[in-house]
């Protein structure tokens, strides 16, 4: 693994699909295949965490980790 992104869930519902999309075209052009997009749920209140794992369908590099505790 050459890139690690790493972004929390707070609240991301509305831009999630184009953080992901984004991101993914970003570390592609940096570093190929080598990379991983890990999002990171700390306790949001709005439907991010669905949407997160929903995405990990579309796409292979994505991550989500879901915190049993904000900490």
């Amino acid at each position: 693994m050459k890139l690690s992104i790493v972004a929390t869930l707070y609240k991301s519902s509305p831009y999630i699909e184009e953080f992901v999309r984004r991101a993914e075209a970003s570390a592609q052009t940096l570093v190929g295949n080598m990379y991983e997009i890990v999002l990171v749920n700390d306790g949001s209140p709005d439907n991010s965490l669905e949407l997160a794992v929903d995405l990990c369908e579309q796409y292979t590099h994505l991550i989500v980790v879901d915190l049993s505790r904000n900490f």
